[in-house]
């Protein structure tokens, strides 16, 4: 199977690659014009408040005076960055020289709620009315236990505590690319499904956040709308409740499948129902880089190929499995052996050796991760010669010919097949050759010119 590449993308990069027409739409709420600007690189961010009140064009060359020599390349990323996000209009003067002008909808919005400010379509409900929040610490721990439970949920149902009523929109956006299932079998994981479970979590988050946004027209729902939702809902304060009455029934369902991810933790009261942002949703209007932190590793893997992870979490018992055997688990502490049976399922099912040894990497305990290698050289070099012992046949369809009528049609036959780089095998002294099917057409339309 093909490898395919998993790469989690912030809104910012889905919002570029909207239409004008849309970018608009989107560019009349202050809020998304401020998300916008906290995502813009330093110098992009200086381009635009200078440019705030000016209402004209600005000439290409006099933007580029504004930096030293040295600083060009920046400059260039700058200015390509905002005029993919559609904050800058280009166009070409009297002269046929290039100016930039900021978007007329985007500066209207970000001016009005920098000089006068904004308000969000909703206020945090007073603490009369609610019953006793969760504190931000609970909160935390809620939003990691609520997505390590949807992933297990995906990789293990038999082993979550709590069922997640997930939603069909959800489970497409692992359908796709992560899950793959058979007639009458339970799905499992492919190449890229491990892939992701090897991201940090906010990786994970972005990646799950993009595909459920790209599929949305399929639903009916303006990938537009929810993208606007989303941004502002980053500006939502963590740990305040706000009314579920206030949203609309978009906004409803949206928040559904949004607490099954974590973003937001539902209550409900006597009378009342609301939801409470977590970290995960206030991390939406930032970068990758800035919402990402590395997490602590939890993984020792010694030379006689026994692994000791460090954890309570089942979902790490779960991952562990894929490719090692788990002979039993404490409160606190999973081992297991890596051996050539548990390696050679995993590699039936698509996981490769490198994302192996990378996972050990990138997990390791902080005790052994200081060490070079922080992986056994001797548990490395054999996994991958196991893998490699799968690889030393490989299959390829292909077409026998024999019985030539002589030597020189023979000859031209190898000839053609060498031509188009389709010839595996021949035998000069039995006139026997071997070609791949995709050259046979050609091999084929040469034997019948020989007639």
């Amino acid at each position: 199977m093909p490898e395919v590449r998993i790469i989690a993308k912030n809104f910012m990069d889905m919002v570029a690659s909207m239409p004008t027409i849309k970018l608009d739409k989107l560019y009349e709420n202050g809020f998304i014009c401020e998300a916008i600007l906290r995502s813009l690189p330093p110098l992009a961010k200086k381009y635009v408040l200078q440019l705030f009140h000016i209402d004209g064009p600005v000439p290409a060359k006099l933007l580029a005076e504004w930096v030293l020599p040295d600083g060009l390349s920046k400059h260039k990323v700058a200015i390509d960055r905002l005029v993919q996000l559609g904050v800058f209009v280009e166009a070409l003067d009297s002269k046929n020289g290039k100016t930039y002008k900021v978007n007329p909808t985007y500066q209207r919005s970000l001016q009005k709620l920098l000089v006068h400010g904004g308000t969000l379509p909703r206020e945090s409900m007073p603490s009369n009315i609610t019953v006793r929040l969760p504190t931000l610490e609970d909160l935390e721990t809620y939003a990691l236990e609520q997505w390590e439970c949807f992933l297990l949920q995906l990789i293990s149902p038999s082993h979550v505590d709590k069922t997640l009523n997930i939603s069909s929109s959800l489970m497409k956006v692992f359908q796709r690319r992560l899950l793959s299932q058979r007639d009458r079998e339970a799905p499992k994981l492919t190449e890229s499904g491990f892939q992701f479970l090897l991201m940090d979590t906010n990786a994970q988050l972005w990646y799950i956040i993009r595909e459920y946004i790209t599929n949305s027209e399929e639903r009916g729902v303006d990938a537009g709308d929810l993208i606007s939702f989303m941004l502002e809902l980053s500006f939502h304060v963590i740990g305040e409740a706000y009314n579920i009455n206030t949203l609309t029934e978009f906004q409803r369902n949206i928040i559904k499948d949004l607490a099954d991810l974590g973003l937001v933790k539902l209550q409900q009261g006597r009378k009342e129902s609301w939801f409470i942002p977590t970290k995960l949703a206030t991390n939406l209007s930032v970068s990758m880089t800035e919402s990402s932190s590395r997490k602590e590793g939890f993984v020792v893997v010694e030379t006689n190929f026994r692994v000791y992870a460090y954890s309570t979490s089942k979902l790490h018992c779960e991952i562990l499995r894929l490719f090692s055997r788990v002979e039993y688990q404490l409160p606190n502490l999973i081992v297991g052996a890596i051996t050539k049976e548990s390696l050679y399922n995993a590699f039936d099912n698509g996981i490769t050796a490198d994302q192996i040894v990378s996972f050990f990497r990138q997990n390791a305990h902080p005790r052994v991760a200081q060490r070079i290698p922080a992986v056994p050289e001797n548990v490395t070099d054999q996994i991958r010669l196991w893998e490699s012992d799968l690889n030393r046949v490989e299959m390829t369809e292909a077409y026998y010919y024999d019985e030539f009528p002589s030597r020189d049609v023979f000859e031209g036959a190898c000839d053609c097949a060498r031509e188009w780089s389709g010839l595996l095998w021949e035998d000069s002294k039995k006139m026997h050759l071997v070609v791949k099917s995709e050259v046979h057409t050609y091999v084929r339309d040469f034997l019948r010119r020989q007639k």
